[in-house]
């Protein structure tokens, strides 16, 4: 135990970034934007000349002819004059920066894409490279377990965002940061059908994480009501028999949560309080587009991060919690966990919480 111990603590020293590597990018027309990037810089320690503020409308959807204009350009232009594209590793993003990109096309030919997930490749463009349309491109991160992330090793940056229903799910994401913890269980729930990769995922997460520490369901049932969580992993709505909003969970401080649900991270909009998770063929269950689970959630209940899907990313390109999980054990920051889980880049993909929150 002492030796497990002094591993993972020279682990965690090795893998530990600086909040001056860190970009935070505001929208001046949201007052939540504007409010939840001065209170994490605050927190954090974040150099006041790693503000990048934008001026656009306060909206979740965009064109890609506005997402590069308005967003992408404003933000290239920062990092070049300030002469920070290669210091900087993390760019955060805050609630009210535009969230998803509008698009189309047949499964992996769609244009579609997160904000975030399109300006990881902010740092190959500044370099020159041309990123094709449709996507996704491959993640030269993904399934890296013993690379450190550095420039210009690794060409991309690492995007994540505070985001919340308000302002107390947002500072709760900063707080909770702050005092993670290497305590807790790692819950890895299945769905009954164990046909799929993604239950062969699941169960890869639960073999590679300390037996003692792990609860693992493999039957129809929905885990509910566990204590002590810090770390969280099923087919949120996608289980058919997932049909309540809240697990009920207590959620230590530097939890994560990562299921396997096409939009969960749709937008950060509160639904109705007596919304209630549907189906596709009834739309009157539908909230902003889609009756699945919401990312926002499990934010909501205390979780401290989240990974989410803005749009149809397929299972083939949802995060892996058999590498995001074992990685937030061995002591990885939330940004290099969840990004070593992510198959590919401009694409569906979002990180909800503080890049740097790690396991202590």
């Amino acid at each position: 135990m002492i030796l497990a111990f002094c591993t993972l603590s020279a682990s965690a020293a090795a893998w530990a970034q600086t909040p001056a590597q860190v970009l935070v990018v505001t929208n001046k027309r949201s007052a939540n934007s504007v409010a939840i990037g001065q209170y994490y810089m605050s927190k954090r320690s974040i150099p006041a000349g790693n503000l990048c503020i934008i001026d656009v409308p306060v909206l979740d959807d965009i064109s890609r002819a506005f997402y590069e204009s308005d967003v992408e350009a404003p933000i290239r232009k920062f990092l070049e004059r300030n002469k920070l594209t290669e210091s900087i590793l993390y760019i955060v993003t805050t609630q009210g920066v535009p969230l998803r990109v509008a698009g189309g096309g047949d499964k992996y030919l769609d244009t579609s894409a997160s904000v975030d997930s399109e300006l990881t490749l902010l740092y190959q463009k500044i370099h020159g490279t041309t990123i094709p349309l449709p996507g996704p491109i491959t993640n030269p991160f993904f399934q890296k377990r013993d690379a450190p992330f550095r420039h210009p090793q690794i060409p991309m940056y690492m995007v994540t965002r505070l985001a919340g229903y308000d302002m107390n799910d947002m500072r709760g994401l900063v707080d909770r940061a702050l005092v993670a913890r290497n305590i807790g269980k790692f819950v890895i729930d299945l769905r009954a059908d164990d046909s799929t990769p993604g239950n062969g995922w699941l169960r890869a997460a639960a073999f590679l994480l300390p037996k003692q520490r792990v609860i693992l369901d493999e039957t129809a049932k929905v885990l509910t009501g566990i204590q002590d969580v810090i770390g969280y992993a099923s087919w949120g709505s996608n289980d058919h028999d997932h049909r309540q909003r809240f697990l009920n969970f207590h959620w230590l401080p530097g939890a994560i949560a990562t299921e396997y649900v096409s939009t969960d991270g749709r937008t950060f909009k509160r639904p109705p309080d007596q919304w209630k998770i549907g189906t596709w063929a009834e739309k009157s269950t539908w909230f902003f587009e889609s009756p699945q689970s919401m990312t926002a959630d499990y934010i909501h209940e205390g979780a401290s991060a989240a990974t989410g899907q803005v749009y149809e990313p397929y299972l083939a390109f949802c995060p892996r919690p058999d590498f995001v999980l074992p990685a937030w054990l061995e002591g990885r920051n939330l940004a290099e966990s969840s990004y070593m889980g992510i198959p590919g880049l401009s694409w569906m993909n979002v990180v909800i919480g503080d890049p740097l929150m790690r396991l202590q």
